[in-house]
């Protein structure tokens, strides 16, 4: 709750939330624990914030509480956390995170992700008095693994089938995502976009890739795990240079590059920022895959509807045209 932006605010009956899904369903959680930010305050107060930055997949405050003592305390991706942690909180005791920790962890982070479940991880460290941080690196290490927060992002109802219309269609859907490799192939499993034998790549892979390699198999990839804003655009490129036109979706600042790269690129009107809707060429009012499919649709009818008019403009025309040449034709010949 304390390393966190989103805030819930009371509508009468209900609660609406302002800030990103993800922080909101972990400040969720926390009331549920009986915590609120009114109680916290009180003892804690914010000295320094990191804000989350997609590269490194973590967020970080520095706090103080009420008697002068400052912590760090992280959230992000758990196999980043993790990294960057030496000691693990295990039923009340700090404990040398060794192997047989990381496996207890990594056995739980395999749980919750095959229930298509996203994952956030926590983790803090005391400082030490007089102690200033001025970069994020510094505060992001070192740290005490506390736990995971397994959380469910379900698809729209309609997505399943509107990714399975655009197959049928001619089109293949592509899942891009950061989250972990497990829960990716699961969510995508089930929407139908992972089948048969498409392959899943992560984005530690496509580090080591350049745009010539990637090109051999990304026809054969459906899903791309743990990525960062710089591989999607690896992405688009190398689908374009096979000779595919690419619709890129996105919402945020890191998504622009490629989004701009596309072929189409297009940006959600509700959860998208000013700078992803400006490299659009299409912006979604409702944040729908459906909407894509709804739009593809018309706009083949549309052209389907030209193709007849223009037959049916060439088959009618051809005719008047040769029967005005030949009654032009035939008299003067004789003339």
């Amino acid at each position: 709750m304390l390393c966190n932006k989103a805030e819930l605010k009371e509508n009468g009956k209900q609660y609406i939330l302002d800030g990103d899904p993800t922080e909101g369903a972990m400040l969720v959680a926390a009331m549920k624990a009986g915590l609120t930010r009114e109680h916290l305050s009180k003892r804690f107060t914010i000295v320094k914030e990191f804000p989350f930055d997609s590269s490194r997949k973590m967020m970080s405050v520095i706090v103080k509480d009420d008697k002068d003592n400052h912590f760090v305390i992280v959230k992000g991706a758990p196999d980043v956390l993790i990294a960057q942690s030496d000691t693990i909180l295990w039923e009340g005791r700090s404990e040398i995170l060794n192997r047989e920790s990381k496996e207890r962890v990594q056995q739980d982070m395999n749980g919750l992700a095959s229930q298509a479940l996203r994952m956030i991880a926590v983790g803090y460290k005391p400082l030490s008095k007089g102690t200033i941080l001025l970069h994020e690196t510094e505060a992001e290490r070192n740290l005490t693994f506390m736990g995971l927060q397994g959380m469910i992002d379900p698809p729209r109802p309609e997505v399943k089938q509107a990714v399975k219309e655009c197959r049928d269609a001619g089109i293949k859907t592509v899942m891009i995502t950061g989250d972990h490799v497990i829960t990716a192939k699961a969510i995508a499993k089930d929407l139908g976009i992972l089948k048969g034998k498409d392959r899943v790549l992560e984005g530690r892979q496509l580090a080591d890739m350049e745009v010539g390699e990637l090109e051999e198999v990304v026809e054969s990839v459906s899903v791309f795990a743990r990525v960062s804003p710089e591989h999607k655009l690896k992405i688009v490129k190398a689908l374009q240079n096979k000779g595919h036109v690419v619709a890129m979706t996105g919402d945020g600042v890191n998504d622009a590059p490629a989004i701009k790269s596309a072929d189409i690129g297009i940006s959600m009107g509700i959860t998208g920022t000013d700078v992803a809707k400006e490299a659009s060429s299409l912006i979604l009012v409702d944040d729908n895959f459906a909407t894509i499919k709804s739009a593809i649709n018309e706009g083949r009818n549309i052209y389907e509807n030209i193709r007849k008019f223009i037959r049916y403009l060439l088959a009618s025309n051809v005719g008047e045209i040769l029967v005005m040449f030949l009654r032009c034709y035939v008299p003067c010949h004789y003339l």
